[in-house]
């Protein structure tokens, strides 16, 4: 038998108060953790479904509590220059602070309710968990952990003092006084760049490209973070020549062309089930126009595609790592991250990596 649920003042005993937030008219609150800046009436949550105006404070409602935890590949979150054969322990909570259409998450982004969050689980439990495992991180992924950035930090001070990786997978929407926080307790992350025109944005995620673009700005050229990209390509809505072309272009020359471009298969899911799945010959295509761009690793994802899942060395050409479904197949860097034939540096996170590749996918229980 269920026990009754807790009042408002019992959940905000229970739930930390929330940083990036004030008071404004009346009673209500302001979130400024993201470009929302959700108003909230008092008990109202935000757009996200996790932060709440409880007893006139904002608070993380779901700060203890995950989806679930599993056990994956690094090569899954795409991370292919991080670690390489590396098993991370992945999770999220519920709620995202975009509203994308095409979501392949949607039953984790757009959960409303909180018996979604079955694990149960505190900072130092996931960290031990992690190291017990034999991961060489903690994955924050699933839905945005820009949302629950309180409950991701404190488990990433809890995974630096076991000497274990933070990655975090997420779209990069978050406010520019809250990002720098958020960002300095990661050592990776992979940034959704959904489209490069701010019209898609608006209408298939409610969001804004520039917020975007700012976010993967700061992190490349004013911190540490180890940064990847993904775009998922979805017929005729953001894979036109003309817009792959621009979206490329901008990562070589505003960002750096050895940031990795993760291009990747759309299926069909949650409100945006008219389109086709991407042939793989679009992934193909905008692969060869990311190398014209001037990228140096520009990837394949959600396909089998071996060409495209592999890294080669831009000096020589030389294969030096290939992968296959999402898991390492082959490593063939030294030790310093040098491509063995010609001795070019690599870039990339390299120094984690472990003695066996791991493969597969293990979902695990933390209580």
């Amino acid at each position: 038998m269920n026990p009754p649920p807790a009042s408002p003042s019992q959940q905000a005993s229970e739930a930390p108060v929330a940083r990036y937030w004030h008071r404004v008219e009346g009673q209500r609150i302001q979130c400024d953790l993201c470009p929302r800046t959700c108003r909230l009436r008092p008990n109202q949550r935000g757009y996200c479904f996790v932060r709440q105006n409880l007893d006139g404070q904002l608070v993380l409602a779901t700060y203890g509590r995950s989806s679930g935890f599993c056990v994956d590949p690094i090569e899954k979150k795409p991370l292919y220059h991080v670690a390489p054969g590396g098993a991370v322990l992945s999770f999220g909570t519920a709620g995202c602070n975009l509203g994308c259409r095409f979501c392949q998450n949607w039953h984790i982004s757009t959960a409303r309710q909180m018996d979604t969050l079955g694990e149960l689980a505190q900072p130092e439990t996931i960290a031990a968990a992690a190291h017990q495992l034999g991961c060489q991180g903690v994955a924050y992924t699933y839905n945005d952990p820009v949302i629950f950035a309180e409950y991701a930090l404190d488990v990433a001070a809890a995974c630096r003092q076991r000497g274990l990786l933070n990655l975090a997978v997420t779209a990069g929407y978050i406010a520019s006084q809250a990002r720098g926080e958020f960002f300095a307790g990661m050592d990776a992350a992979n940034v959704d760049l959904k489209s490069f025109q701010p019209d898609f944005y608006r209408r298939l995620t409610g969001g804004h490209l520039e917020t975007v673009l700012d976010t993967l700005r700061y992190l490349v050229h004013e911190t540490t973070v180890w940064v990847e990209i993904t775009t998922l390509l979805i017929p005729g809505l953001n894979d036109s020549e003309a817009e792959l072309r621009q979206l490329t272009t901008w990562v070589a020359t505003e960002l750096s062309p050895d940031v990795p471009l993760h291009f990747t298969a759309f299926h069909p899911a949650a409100r945006l089930t008219d389109r086709p799945p991407t042939p793989p010959a679009t992934l193909r295509r905008a692969r060869a126009l990311g190398l014209e761009a001037g990228l140096r690793y520009v990837y394949t994802g959600n396909v089998d595609d071996v060409a495209g899942s592999a890294t080669y060395c831009p000096t020589c050409g030389e294969r030096v790592i290939s992968r296959r479904r999402m898991s390492l197949d082959q490593f063939r860097l030294t030790d310093e991250g040098h491509c063995p034939e010609c001795s070019s540096a690599i870039a990339g996170l390299w120094q984690a990596r472990p003695a066996r590749p791991f493969r597969g996918r293990q979902p695990v229980r933390l209580a």
